[in-house]
């Protein structure tokens, strides 16, 4: 197991050194969220990361309400990370669609069914194959066992699952995030375990 921690522009100015002196092996990086935003210090984090020494994937965070919304946001993550030349060789800790709704937006909208949301997560799963990145889900452990039905979702594709606990209860997660309060530093941030 290595620890890692997973960032967004919600994080301020990291310093990325820091990060790597206390042990820190890995980031997921907020990429973007929603159609069309990119997170407004991606490109800092990935290069600052990687300068550091550290181990780097990165996240979407979705709010997509229905399957066409959904490859929406995967083929705006497919431009950025192209055109940026992040191959799937420089991303170490593979890619990730959050799905989630830490905001209460499906909630408001219309919450999906989870057979809408399963058919979101296999459309962007499916979207990031084409264009030769692997994909994993981001999701709760109330999520990946209510909401989303984990056996339709390609058995290749894997699990990060938040549960903030002293152990994962999800069987074969390759990623657990296990808090939102790990101290790095003076810094706080959600750590995270990768398991294999």
């Amino acid at each position: 197991m290595i620890k890692g921690i997973d960032v967004s522009e919600n994080n301020g100015w990291i310093d990325w050194k820091d990060v790597k002196a206390n042990g820190i092996e890995f980031a997921i990086i907020r990429l973007g969220y929603g159609r069309g935003h990119m997170d407004t210090l991606f490109y800092k984090n990935v290069n600052e990361a990687l300068e550091a020494g550290l181990k780097i994937g990165v996240y979407y965070y979705s709010y997509a309400l229905n399957r066409l919304a959904a490859w929406e946001e995967a083929s705006y993550m497919m431009h950025i990370l192209e055109s940026s030349g992040l191959t799937p060789g420089k991303l170490e800790m593979g890619i990730w669609f959050d799905m989630e709704d830490g905001d209460g937006y499906k909630e408001r909208n219309g919450m999906p069914t989870a057979q809408t949301i399963t058919a979101m997560c296999n459309e962007f799963i499916a979207e990031c194959n084409r264009h030769g990145y692997n994909c994993g889900i981001y999701a709760s452990l109330d999520w990946l066992e209510n909401r989303i039905y984990t056996n339709l979702l390609p058995e290749y594709a894997p699990i990060w699952c938040a549960q903030w606990a002293h152990s994962c209860d999800w069987p074969g997660a390759k990623m657990w995030q296990f808090t939102d309060r790990l101290k790095v530093g003076n810094r706080w941030f959600d750590g995270n375990w990768y398991l294999e």
